[in-house]
């Protein structure tokens, strides 16, 4: 009796040839989006999702049966992987392990990343030349469950003017779900401590300009119509949806570049897999020049330091929950 298993098909990557089984698994319930789709996509925005990637350890957000089916996070290389996937070895000090993480270099390993069931890649903010220096500062513009896209577009105006006064350069996109991230590049020479620290002092300035924001970590102290300037994003191991990543929702949303003029029309539901090839081809990536525009975080930090001066919050150093304390004006920095 024949099989009734779709043939698998070979899809060619410049000079690669990856095999994709099961190319008309539907991925995607709500409008039937396949895993060749999903494919195709990731093949419009090459440059883009390359360019998001590029030598930063990567995890992998898995949906083996698609959308309908269960969600795996794979920070290790799946299995089966040709010679010429690339990865990075990274070592977790809680558990005591290492992981050999997927570091791309072309475009072929993010293919061979969909036909082993990727929708989202969430890279690290630093690269594989040394991974405990980050050379990228992201905002993560986390809205609460009250809380509406309108104070969203508010606040990344504010975030846009703090940012003009510090000279630096911010690339926003939307988060392909319900909030916005900023990313500025800095130079690698500082570890992941002094980014979350300078991270967290630029958080409290947006929220000293904007009544919609909290930088209030635990969920419990949070007014859920607020939005969380969520500097943790910056804390090692910690990541997000790259640009041009798919999300794991039922419409096919996209982590979309967007200009700082299209702040207030932009309607994250309107990126999807669908829509965002020809907003691509049209405009390119709207991230490409962000290695041209590095920012020293120095007057971050001298924030901090005042910040910590004057007995307020600090970061917990590890990483994890709430802010500390300072113990009043004078404390030495955690």
């Amino acid at each position: 009796m024949p099989s009734s298993k779709p043939p698998a098909v070979e899809i060619e990557v410049d000079d690669r040839v990856v095999r994709v089984s099961n190319p008309d698994r539907v991925y995607f319930p709500e409008s039937g989006a396949t895993k060749l789709d999903l494919v195709e996509y990731y093949l419009a925005v090459g440059p883009g999702i390359v360019n998001a990637l590029f030598e930063r350890p990567c995890m992998l957000h898995r949906f083996p049966r698609g959308l309908a089916g269960d969600k795996v996070h794979q920070k290790r290389l799946p299995a089966g992987a040709p010679p010429w996937v690339e990865t990075v070895r990274l070592h977790f000090p809680r558990w005591n392990r290492t992981a050999d993480e997927l570091c791309v270099t072309e475009l072929g390993s993010v293919i061979w990343a969909v036909q082993m069931s990727t929708v989202e890649f969430h890279p690290w903010n630093s690269r594989r030349d040394d991974t405990e220096k980050p050379d990228e500062w992201r905002i993560d513009l986390d809205p609460g469950p009250l809380c509406d896209y309108a104070a969203v577009r508010r606040v990344a105006h504010v975030v846009h003017e703090v940012l003009d006064e510090l000279g630096a350069v911010g690339f926003p996109k939307t988060s392909g779900s319900k909030g916005m991230h900023v990313y500025v590049r800095i130079p690698p020479d500082h570890g992941f401590q002094d980014v979350r620290r300078a991270a967290f002092a630029f958080a409290r300035e947006v929220e000293r300009r904007s009544p919609d924001v909290t930088t209030t970590w635990w969920t419990k102290d949070r007014d859920p119509h607020q939005l969380f300037v969520d500097y943790n994003q910056n804390a090692r191991d910690h990541t997000i949806a790259a640009a041009y990543s798919v999300r794991g929702l039922p419409d096919a949303r996209v982590s979309t570049p967007i200009r700082w003029d299209e702040v207030d029309d932009a309607d994250p539901r309107d990126f999807t897999i669908f829509s965002v090839p020809a907003r691509f081809a049209e405009l390119g990536d709207l991230h490409a020049d962000i290695d041209d525009h590095v920012f020293d975080i120095a007057p971050l930090l001298a924030w901090a330091e005042r910040d910590e001066r004057e007995g307020k919050e600090v970061p917990d150093p590890a990483g994890e929950g709430a802010p500390a304390r300072t113990r009043g004006p004078g404390s030495p920095t955690p």
